[in-house]
Formats: C-alpha cells, sequence, structure tokens
C-alpha cells in the first residue's frame, strides 16, 4: 500500500513539472517578452553535438553557394534575435532550424518548434519569400476567428509595398499563413510591433507545447547566426 502510494504521488509531481518555456519563464515573463518590456536574447551557454552539427555542413554550405545565401543569413539572425526567447538555452530541444530541408517547397532555411512551422525562407528566383505561421486573431480587425474579419489594410501596412503580402489559412482555421516577398518586405514585417507580437505569441504557443520533433534536422551553422555566434 505504501509502495502505491509513493508511485501516485511520484506520478503527481511528474504530472505537476512545467512543460515547454515554463520550464525557464514564468506567464509574467512570457508577456512583458511578448510586448517588448523584456530581454530574453539570454547569453547561456550553448548545449550541442559535434556528430550532429557536422550531419549538415555539407547542406549548410551549398546554401552559401545560393543567391540568396547572405540575405537568409541576416534575416535568420534578425528573427532569432527578435522572435525566439532566449533562444541558446532552448535550442533544438524546443526550437530548431532546418537548412535546404527536403520538402516539396524545395525551403531554403525553416524554423520549428513542437510539431510546427514557424517560420519559412523560400527562393524566389534569386530573391526571397518568406512564410509566417501565426494566429488568425491577431490579424483581424476585431480579434476574432472569422476569417472574413481580416484586416487586410493592417498587414498591407507591414510591408514596404503591398503587393508583397498575400495570405492562406491552414488546414485549421484559426491559423494564418502570410507570405510575404522580398527581402525588404520581410524585414519591415518583422519590424512591425504589432505583427512581432504576434509572431512571439504564436512561437510561445509552440514552444511551451513541449519538446521539438524536429531536432533531428536542426543545422547548428544556421543557429549560429540565429544565437549571436
Amino acid at each position: 500500500m505504501e509502495q502505491c502510494l509513493c508511485y501516485a504521488d511520484a506520478m503527481r509531481r511528474v504530472g505537476s513539472c512545467p512543460k515547454g518555456l515554463r520550464q525557464f519563464l514564468d506567464a509574467e515573463q512570457q508577456r512583458n517578452w511578448i510586448e517588448g518590456d523584456a530581454d530574453l536574447s539570454g547569453d547561456d551557454e550553448r548545449s550541442e553535438s559535434l556528430e550532429h552539427r557536422f550531419k549538415y555542413i555539407a547542406r549548410f554550405e551549398k546554401l552559401l553557394r545560393r543567391p540568396q545565401a547572405q540575405e537568409v543569413l541576416e534575416i535568420l539572425r534578425l528573427y532569432g534575435e527578435t522572435c525566439i526567447p532566449v533562444p541558446r538555452t532552448t535550442e533544438r530541444r524546443y526550437w530548431s532550424v532546418s537548412c535546404l530541408p527536403s520538402t516539396s517547397d524545395k525551403p531554403l532555411a525553416r524554423v520549428n518548434a513542437s510539431w510546427m512551422e514557424l517560420f519559412t525562407l523560400l527562393p524566389d528566383t534569386d530573391g526571397l519569400r518568406a512564410r509566417f505561421i501565426v494566429h488568425l486573431s491577431d490579424f483581424t480587425a476585431d480579434g476574432s476567428l472569422e476569417p472574413e474579419h481580416l484586416d487586410h489594410a493592417f498587414l498591407e501596412q507591414c510591408v514596404a509595398r503591398p503587393e508583397d503580402v498575400s495570405h492562406a489559412l491552414w488546414r485549421r482555421p484559426e491559423i494564418l499563413i502570410v507570405k510575404v516577398r522580398g527581402s525588404a518586405s520581410i524585414r519591415a514585417f518583422l519590424a512591425n510591433p504589432r505583427a512581432l507580437r504576434a509572431i512571439r505569441k504564436f512561437n510561445l504557443t509552440h514552444m511551451n507545447r513541449g519538446r521539438n520533433a524536429y531536432q533531428a534536422s536542426h543545422c547548428y551553422s544556421l543557429a549560429d547566426v540565429m544565437v549571436g555566434e
């Protein structure tokens, strides 16, 4: 009987352990970061596997030969600085970046968390396109989940030229896919305070869901740029 009680108590403690970023950041810290009132860039030591680092060196070198390479690195640096909390602490376990992932849309780089794509950079001839995944409610005029309430004017204000932005709905209607063309407009989207809050909210949602399912495809060479190495 005593053994059973001890086991039950252990299971309750396991069940009460915080998941995801809640292990490192409390709710107030996360809210402050979303609003831009907290610097969670961090300077912690990174934990990495040299074997895993070498696994994607060839892909990284192939990316460097692409005409978009420098812009990819600079935009990933900006994304890592502004859109990922405590990136060194959470690297690979709670977010990852893939280099030239082998999917049908042939991306140059993709950032994931949990089971979810967060951000993707794709070629557009010699230029770039980006795909941001966000909550629909952050881009509707009234904060609702109604697609017809999407604030088109706001979306166009987030980019350098209105024609640079388009959108689609995810398989789940509460998720919005924002598609942005051109480096200038991608940077403008990341610099817009409301759009940045939306990106951060979505990223936190999925980083808080638990371990990243895409750890095996993490490219440390790209992550170096994102964490400021």
